[in-house]
């Protein structure tokens, strides 16, 4: 098992800041304009670029500022974002983040609030139906996250039948152990992965299920305030991350698997891994995934 240990500090207060300015950031968010021109614009051409990301997610996808500028956000994701639009030739300036949750993401797509996701999405055949997908830039595994306390009593996915397990909106992570794998554990519903934290820490749930980086990133977070977390080292799955455009945008999804090649061939993908996840020890993938081809 990995163990996220006391790092010292607190950074409660900074989160707390802006878990609140996200949401208003949300609501401006159908006002504004999309960075392609037309029904049929490509990302390939666009001047101008709106990201969609996570807010909640540390080492992933994190709000650490208002507004929808540039630097608003940091993370992993993040930046592979920031490197996908340079690679298109867009200028930072003309760059915007929007947040999205697992819940909202295809809808803000196909309402052309935002042009691209790159926010922990997997690929899977069902969305598929819904968005195009370039990729994937990052190959994640689904495991386990446990208060330190509870680490010698849940081992995997399968200790947690009758446990408590934090089941977000539009994830496919609980469904997958709940149906696929049968586990029948009791789900506790929160909005995003940053809400499971807070309510696994406050003992309102047992464990936390997702992709192992997303866990890393949200077991760094507990450790800086104090709060110890272990993740189990168990994964059951492979998670495609990929980068979501409108569906149809055929040109635009070669455009970002050229640009992903090249983060990987300059090393930027791999340092970015090392920079927001080395510490927590996890086996990071440093080669190019093969890509699931545009359609």
């Amino acid at each position: 098992m990995r163990r996220f240990a006391n790092a010292g500090g607190t950074g409660r207060a900074r989160r707390a800041g802006a878990a609140l300015l996200g949401a208003a950031a949300l609501l401006t968010a159908a006002a504004c304009g999309v960075g392609g021109d037309g029904d049929d614009a490509s990302v390939a051409a666009a001047e101008k670029l709106v990201i969609g990301v996570n807010r909640d997610q540390p080492g992933v996808g994190l709000r650490i500022a208002d507004g929808d500028s540039y630097d608003a956000f940091e993370g992993f994701d993040v930046r592979v974002a920031k490197e996908i639009a340079r690679n298109l030739g867009v200028n930072a300036a003309n760059v915007t983040f929007r947040e999205v949750t697992s819940d909202n993401r295809e809808e803000l797509l196909e309402d052309r609030v935002i042009d691209l996701v790159v926010a922990s999405y997997s690929i899977t055949p069902e969305r598929k139906l819904k968005a195009t997908f370039a990729g994937p830039y990052y190959v994640a595994h689904q495991d386990v996250m446990v208060r330190e306390a509870d680490a010698a009593r849940i081992r995997s996915i399968h200790d947690l039948g009758g446990e408590r397990v934090c089941r977000v909106a539009g994830s496919t992570s609980f469904p997958r152990i709940h149906e696929e794998q049968g586990v029948r554990a009791v789900p506790v519903d929160a909005g995003g992965y940053g809400e499971c934290l807070e309510l696994l820490a406050q003992g309102r749930l047992d464990a936390v299920s997702t992709d192992d980086l997303i866990l890393a990133g949200l077991a760094r977070e507990a450790a800086a305030d104090g709060r110890s977390m272990r993740i189990v080292n168990a994964p059951i799955s492979d998670e495609r991350y990929g980068v979501a455009l409108r569906r149809g945008d055929v040109a635009g999804c070669e455009a970002v698997n050229e640009a992903i090649t090249r983060m990987y061939q300059d090393d930027t993908i791999p340092i970015q891994l090392e920079r927001w996840f080395g510490p927590t020890e996890l086996n990071l993938s440093k080669t190019v995934p093969q890509f699931e081809g545009c359609e």
